[in-house]
Parts: structure tokens; C-alpha cells; sequence
């Protein structure tokens, strides 16, 4: 019994020792692999052609699956890689892809009717798509100035014309799907339609204009910034980290176009400012008007409060005589000063007060009733009254 047990145990040994040794050996090649792949990717530099290892692949018009598809690849077709971010590889267009552009910036040559000029500055191509109208495809790949050139593909929808994608506009793939084959130049796998529709040869993008891109690219994202602050109140508008990121692209030499347009913008945000300073000096101004205003009527409710009531007299003070119009005047005219001997307004008896003895009155403090209007002779006030009283 107990050489069967010490058997079965050499024997439960036996087979750990030969799948320890398999495991081993597995983790061994796993452990070498990884670096020869790194090594494989580092020794390629941007641009480089890769190809497609499975089918029915997305073209997308952005890095991520959220951005919408431009057509598929499958497997051994080959792209162009010009750059990459977060697992996603930026790819010149294969044949089939094209772009949109309104066409009230083309002008088309009736003797060239395949090849189009460009009218405008800043003039957007967007990514296009089958499934997709024009006004939906929003993608945006690059801007075209006056004078440059596009591919007509014939086909016109809406308000755009559809074109070959122009140098500097790009797709995307997802890395994942792609393998290195070598570089661009060197690797002539691909082909793509030359400026001369009758001849074909291979593409290579410089890398000077996948830089240009990427400015251009920063640009944009920029440019969002700056509608951003624009949707502000004009006085909580502040551009100035936008001023300083667009001055480096501006100043940078292989930013090309993205260059021009940084130059352009920070010429608008300057504007921007200008009005932006100018409402924030009227807001000040209101407010200090406000304040006066306040200060005003905080000043005229003091002054009444010190103002006595008169109750149902029309004007209180000393009852004075005043020879206004002469001594021998038909109506004559008296005055009421105050407590200092100075003027408040005139006065003339009126009606019933027409038949009293005045002159009982003179140098005593009364209280007339009656009305108070305008006197232009003497370029103050008149109490009309019908009636007088003393207050002493």
C-alpha cells in the first residue's frame, strides 16, 4: 500500500515538473516578443505605409468611434500613416474618399470642368461621407485659400460641391487594424490620383505639412475657444491665454496656413477687445450715473423733509409791501420774504382778499391761500391768494 501511494506521488510530481516547464517556456516567448514588436514600431518614422489586417475596417473622419465613417478598408489593403493619437492612426484618403466644399467659394473653369478654384480665404473642406448629407458632415480637415485648386468629382448636392481630399486633409483608422510595412518612399504600395487626371504616382506627404496640420488642427480648437468667450458677457471676456497660444503658432515657421490664420484672429480678438474695454467704460459711466442719481434724490428727500407743512396755505412768510409796479399801479402787489428778509415769491389779493384792509398785515407772518404760478417780470413766482391769516 505504501509503495502505491509513493508511486502516485512521483508521479503527481512528474507531471507539475512538465507543465512548469511548458508554462515557462510560453512566458519565455511572450517576454521576447513585446520587445521585438516596440522595436519593430520605433524603428518607423512618420509618414509610413502600413497595411489593413482584417476586414470591413472604419474609416472615420475623427480619432474615435464617435466621429462618423468615411467608408471601410479590408484586410492587405494598404494605407499611408502620417501620424497617431490615442491608438488612432491619421491616414492619407484612400480611393474612394472625398470631401465636401460650398461651392459659393469655386469657381469652374468651363474649358476645365474637373478642376475648381478656390475664391475665399479660410474656406472649409469637410470630411464626406456616404451616408451623410453635406450640411451633416461637420468634420472639419483643413481650410483653402484664394487661388488653391480642388478636384470636382462631378457630383454636386445642396449648396457643395464633392471632391478629391485635398494635400493636408486626412482620416482616420483605428491602430489596432494596422500593420508596419516600412517607410513612405520606400515601401511603393499605394497609389493615389495625381493634379493630372491621366497619370498616377505614388503619394508622399512631406512631413512638413502633417506639422501643418496639427497647427492647423490646434488652430481650430483655438478658434472654439474663442466663440466660447465670445458667447460671454462682453465685460467677463478674457483672451488672453488664447492671444498667447496663437502668437506661438503664428510665429512658428512650418505652420503654414495655421500661421496666417493665428496672425488673423489675434488682429480680431484685438477688436474684440477694443469693444469689450469700451463697454466695460460705459458700464462705469452707468454706474456712476446711477450713484449721482442716487446722491440726487437722497439730497431732494432731505430738502423736503426739511420743508415745512403748510398745510392749506399756499406760501407762509412776512407780509411785505412792494412797489413792483410803481406806488400809483392799479393792482398792487406785495411780497413775502422769509426769516432773513429774503424773497420767496410776490404776492397779489385776489377776489375776496381784494376787500381787506392789507396794510394791517404789513411786517406780520402770514399764511396765504390761494394758488402759486409763474412771474415772468420778475422772473420768479406769484401767490395769487384769496385769503390771509396771522401766524404770529
Amino acid at each position: 500500500m505504501q509503495s502505491r501511494i509513493s508511486l502516485l506521488i512521483s508521479s503527481v510530481l512528474v507531471c507539475i515538473a512538465v507543465l512548469s516547464s511548458v508554462g515557462f517556456t510560453k512566458e519565455t516567448a511572450t517576454e521576447k516578443s513585446a520587445p521585438a514588436a516596440k522595436a519593430e514600431e520605433a524603428a518607423l518614422s512618420f509618414p509610413y505605409i502600413a497595411e489593413i489586417t482584417t476586414n470591413d475596417v472604419y474609416i472615420r473622419s475623427g480619432p474615435g468611434t464617435n466621429y462618423y465613417d468615411c467608408g471601410k478598408l479590408n484586410k492587405a489593403d494598404k494605407v499611408k500613416i502620417i501620424g497617431s493619437q490615442f491608438g488612432w492612426s491619421r491616414i492619407v484618403p484612400p480611393p474612394g474618399c472625398f470631401s465636401w466644399i460650398s461651392k459659393q467659394y469655386v469657381s469652374v473653369d468651363s474649358n476645365n470642368p474637373d478642376i475648381g478654384t478656390v475664391t475665399g480665404d479660410a474656406v472649409r473642406i469637410y470630411a464626406g461621407a456616404d451616408s451623410l448629407k453635406p450640411i451633416h458632415s461637420t468634420t472639419l480637415q483643413l481650410n483653402l485659400d484664394t487661388g488653391d485648386k480642388v478636384t470636382l468629382l462631378g457630383q454636386q448636392k445642396g449648396d457643395y460641391y464633392k471632391i478629391a481630399p485635398p494635400a493636408g486633409a486626412y482620416l482616420w483608422v483605428s491602430t489596432e487594424y494596422t500593420k508596419p510595412l516600412g517607410p513612405a518612399g520606400e515601401v511603393q504600395l499605394i497609389t493615389e490620383p495625381a493634379e493630372e487626371p491621366d497619370t498616377n504616382k505614388p503619394t508622399i506627404v512631406p512631413i512638413k505639412i502633417s506639422l501643418e496640420a496639427e497647427k492647423i488642427e490646434q488652430y481650430h480648437a483655438l478658434e472654439e475657444q474663442i466663440k466660447a468667450q465670445k458667447a460671454k458677457p462682453v465685460t467677463e471676456q478674457n483672451y488672453e491665454k488664447i492671444k498667447k497660444a496663437l502668437a506661438e503658432i503664428a510665429a512658428d515657421q512650418q505652420a503654414g496656413k495655421a500661421a496666417r490664420y493665428s496672425t488673423f484672429a489675434i488682429e480680431q480678438i484685438k477688436r474684440f477687445e477694443l469693444t469689450a474695454a469700451v463697454a466695460k467704460d460705459l458700464q462705469l459711466q452707468e454706474t456712476q450715473l446711477q450713484q449721482a442719481k442716487e446722491r440726487i434724490e437722497k439730497a431732494r428727500l432731505a430738502k423736503l423733509q426739511k420743508v415745512p407743512d403748510l398745510g392749506r396755505f399756499a406760501v407762509i412768510g412776512q407780509f411785505q409791501t412792494s412797489n413792483i409796479y410803481g406806488p400809483e399801479a392799479e393792482l398792487k402787489h406785495y411780497r413775502i420774504t422769509d426769516d432773513a428778509g429774503k424773497i420767496i415769491c410776490y404776492a397779489l389779493p385776489t377776489g375776496p382778499a381784494r376787500q381787506i384792509d392789507l396794510s394791517t398785515f404789513i411786517g406780520t407772518k402770514v399764511g396765504l391761500v390761494g394758488s402759486i404760478e409763474p412771474h415772468p417780470q420778475t422772473a420768479g413766482t406769484l401767490a395769487r391768494f384769496t385769503e390771509i391769516t396771522k401766524l404770529d
